[in-house]
């Protein structure tokens, strides 16, 4: 029998994007307290990472080769406009 995928809330962590195996999302109460620039999460079967966004650069990553992070912040660059707008859309109306 085959395990279910795991439960994710899309209320707490909205995906707002997706390539291949990569989810990018953010987390829907993050931003409140801390204010913190605009930035996305990225999750896939192999680890996971987040980078800001004005510039794209990366803030962390776990699991991911280096090779893979440069992969998905070019993912993110060539889709930084899309992602910002979403950001900006989510965050400023939820003030």
């Amino acid at each position: 029998m085959m395990a279910s995928p795991p439960h994710v809330d899309e209320a707490a962590m909205p995906t707002i994007y997706r390539f291949g195996p990569y989810r990018v999302y953010f987390f829907a109460h993050e931003n409140q307290a801390t204010r913190e620039p605009p930035h996305v999460h990225v999750r896939s079967g192999n680890g996971f990472a987040s980078f800001w966004l004005s510039p794209v650069r990366v803030r962390d990553y776990q699991g991911y080769t280096p090779r893979e992070v440069d992969r998905i912040r070019r993912i993110i660059g060539g889709n930084r406009e899309q992602l910002l707008r979403r950001w900006h859309d989510f965050f400023d109306h939820a003030s």
